[in-house]
């Protein structure tokens, strides 16, 4: 793999990867209904969703924030000039998965959605294999020993080391 970018393919993007399962997933819930009872879904799902998203989103919005301020693309598929470390960075090496999975994980409580939790686990784990891993190995070979200290420093999803 070269180093002027971290994928080379138009559908190794995030809307791909979580988008299409997570809709197979509603298209599933409509054709063959899976819930939790409705009694444990009223009272504690639909506050919890709904700060998921807030949360999800906000997260999302600092992320690409703390990217334009440092003159960096969000899009995996453009070359990166220099590792962003601040903001979110400094406790989420992947703030824009993270955000988009907490957003998408609120739905799935608000609107009792199983099928589209079940396709919301097979795309983090796509996502691992998919798009984190060949970004590491982009990153890593660009810029070496400053993103291996900072692969040690903060974790993949959240928390510093």
């Amino acid at each position: 793999m070269s180093v002027d970018s971290a994928h080379k393919s138009n559908w190794a993007i995030w809307e791909v990867v979580f988008g299409i399962p997570f809709l197979f997933g509603i298209v599933l819930h409509f054709l063959m209904p899976f819930s939790t009872l409705q009694g444990i879904n009223i009272p504690g799902f639909l506050p919890l969703g709904i700060v998921l998203i807030v949360l999800g989103l906000r997260l999302t919005a600092l992320a690409r924030r703390e990217f334009a301020a440092f003159h960096q693309p969000t899009d995996p598929g453009q070359a990166t000039s220099k590792i962003v470390k601040t903001g979110v960075f400094a406790v989420s090496r992947n703030p824009l998965y993270l955000g988009g999975i907490l957003v998408l994980l609120g739905l799935v409580l608000v609107f009792n959605l199983i099928w589209a939790l079940i396709m919301l686990l097979l795309s983090i784990l796509i996502c691992h294999f998919v798009l984190i891993l060949p970004e590491e190995h982009y990153l890593s070979a660009k810029f070496g020993d400053d993103y291996d200290q900072y692969k040690a420093s903060v974790h993949r999803w959240y928390g510093r080391k």
